[in-house]
């Protein structure tokens, strides 16, 4: 597929996203037309798949009469070849271009095209078919975001059927080419869309979208010489975009883990993935506070990646002192700010072969207290940070605050120093959000995987130098951007003054001259 038609494929979702914008509001038409584009995903492929099973049997899966002998013999066989491959089942008539057709019937036929109900029953069809299977987890609750009967849909149910009839009809026109199993077309303009909700959303965005710039950055991070990673963790997944990002770096990610506190976002994340022909198998993503109570506990992880949100709050229960994540800095994280929380619990994760890049706030750097303790221990003790690198503001959606991106490994290639980057100033200004581009990715990542210092871009600093600012990390302590400007010559200044003023004085008898000749005074 060439660029143009991935574009013209991104801009009919968006248009048909559109068709319910006015509707309700962002955060609620991305519920919806996310979880349609998903139906259909599943759709197409259940029919695929039972297209190639029914092959040998010269017959085609929608041909198949359900209510027959032999259909519920062959539905059967399919279903539980089915549950085993993809995890999920969908009976013919369940599919989603009958549900369209039904739903786009002329009105004067006898069949009535009202399918509110029947579509409400497929979505929870799909959930209850993986019930006492691997994938059950996986696929539980996963539509619970789409009430089409919601008054916000319309406010009669003709009103409602209508709008989802019209949503369904336009999305079955479109060819997702789930054939061409090289082409991630539909992850590709989910994520599009994902990026395109954030834009509009916010404070919310941060919730669940970190801008594909920065994920890439965080991704060939993390996966610098490397091609295959065994495991890949983010503590804070979102919609799963940062995952799914690790895995374009590389020939192949074994599994995918991840944690959301929120429930919408958490069912955003398992869609995505399992659209990105991530195999359910190879996904682990939890539902939980991921300081409060962690899921993935017991595992480490190749790679680790993140964008918590910043500043959070948390409890900073006394209880967590004993807690093997946090114990052995003496301290906790304050309740106010739970940053160095998170890179605590992540650190812990952390495989000794492994790299972390998290996202965090300019204060980490340089905040006192329990967060100076934290950082020094990190950084005298242990060891295990790598980098530091500077952001432009205002590069993600719902906060315009600076950034930077700590870099943690266990076994440092280069332990006597800490590559700082200032990258702050490298950015193009779009509207009114800055963008990074790829020669400003580029070059982050060349220093950084190159170690080398660049006069007012980056600098190796030597852990004593570290020690020195008292862990104080804030940049500018370390790179050097100051532009000094031209000396001025004060001589020279003063000349021409002395000219100018000379020039007013002249002027001045001109006008006197002027104004006697009219009898005024000057």
């Amino acid at each position: 597929m060439s660029e143009d038609q991935k574009r013209n494929l991104e801009q009919q979702l968006w248009n048909i996203a559109n068709t319910l914008r006015g509707k309700m509001n962002a955060d609620e038409f991305r519920d919806y037309i996310l979880g349609f584009i998903f139906y259909k995903y599943l759709a197409e492929k259940m029919e695929i798949y039972a297209n190639s099973i029914l092959k040998a049997d010269g017959i085609k899966y929608k041909t198949i009469k359900e209510n027959t002998k032999q259909g519920k013999e062959y539905i059967e066989a399919i279903r539980e070849e089915a549950l085993e491959k993809l995890g999920y089942f969908l009976k013919p008539s369940e599919l989603f271009s009958e549900v369209a057709k039904r739903g786009n019937k002329d009105k004067e036929e006898a069949e009535s095209n009202f399918i509110l109900e029947d579509l409400q029953k497929i979505l929870t069809n799909i959930q209850l078919s993986t019930m006492g299977t691997e994938s059950e987890e996986d696929f539980d609750n996963l539509f619970e975001d789409m009430d089409l009967n919601s008054t916000k849909l319309g406010k009669s149910p003709d009103a409602r059927n209508e709008i989802i009839a019209k949503v369904l009809s336009h999305l079955d026109n479109i060819d997702f080419k789930l054939e061409m199993t090289e082409l991630d077309v539909l992850g590709d303009a989910y994520e599009y869309l994902i990026g395109q909700f954030a834009s509009g959303a916010g404070k919310k965005a941060g919730e669940f979208y970190t801008p594909q710039e920065v994920s890439k950055v965080l991704a060939k991070i993390v996966t610098t010489g490397k091609s295959k990673l065994k495991s890949v963790y983010d503590p804070t997944c979102g919609s799963g975009s940062l995952l799914l990002r690790v895995a374009k770096e590389v020939k192949e990610v074994s599994n995918f883990y991840g944690q959301e506190m929120n429930r919408t976002t958490y069912n955003l994340a398992r869609m995505n993935m399992i659209l990105h022909g991530v195999h359910y198998r190879k996904f682990d993503i939890k539902q939980e506070d991921t300081l409060e109570h962690p899921q993935h506990i017991d595992k480490q992880f190749e790679a680790i990646v993140a964008n918590p949100p910043f500043s959070a709050e948390w409890s900073a229960n006394p209880l967590f002192t004993s807690d093997d994540r946090f114990s052995q800095y003496g301290r906790l994280a304050p309740s106010s700010k739970a940053d160095f929380a998170f890179v605590q619990h992540m650190v812990h994760h952390l495989a000794e072969n492994g790299s972390m890049a998290v996202v965090l706030p300019h204060g980490v750097l340089f905040r006192g207290a329990a967060e100076l303790h934290i950082r020094k221990y990190l950084i005298e003790n242990k060891n295990f940070l790598d980098a530091v690198i500077g952001l432009p503001a205002n590069i993600f959606y719902g906060t315009g605050i600076p950034t930077c991106i700590l870099v943690f490994k266990k076994c440092r290639e280069n332990p006597d120093n800490i590559l700082f980057i200032d990258a702050s100033n490298d950015f193009e200004k779009v509207k009114t959000q800055n963008v990074l581009r790829e020669q400003h990715i580029d070059k982050i990542i060349e220093t950084y995987r190159k170690r080398i210092e660049i006069e007012k871009y980056s600098h190796l600093a030597p852990l004593k130098e570290i020690a020195d600012n008292d862990y104080n990390l804030n940049i500018p302590r370390y790179v050097d951007t100051f532009e000094e400007e031209d000396e001025i010559d004060i001589a020279s200044v003063m000349g021409e003054i002395k000219q100018l003023e000379a020039k007013r004085a002249e002027l001045d008898k001109e006008i006197d001259v002027y104004f006697k000749e009219l009898g005024l005074v000057f």
